[in-house]
């Protein structure tokens, strides 16, 4: 998945966190959500801008972090 297309950092939109493009939702929100039970349907009736492609693009971005986060430790 390349979320690049989807998740956006701009310093003036929540602080420069990252964001699903055109939206003012962040990524952590998302994978808190999700962390926390609700699902996609849940999801999508509270944010119904969001798309599957937005969701799996949270996803997306979490892992190629987590893949920085350990090479860099390594």
């Amino acid at each position: 998945m390349n979320w690049e297309g989807r998740i956006t950092v701009d310093p003036a939109v929540r602080r420069g966190k990252p964001c699903i493009k055109g939206t003012r939702i962040t990524v952590y929100d998302v994978l808190e959500y999700m962390a926390g039970g609700m699902s996609e349907a849940e999801i999508f009736a509270d944010f119904p801008d969001l798309s599957l492609e937005d969701l799996r693009a949270c996803l997306a971005f979490a892992a190629a972090r987590e893949r920085r986060l350990s090479s860099s430790a390594a």
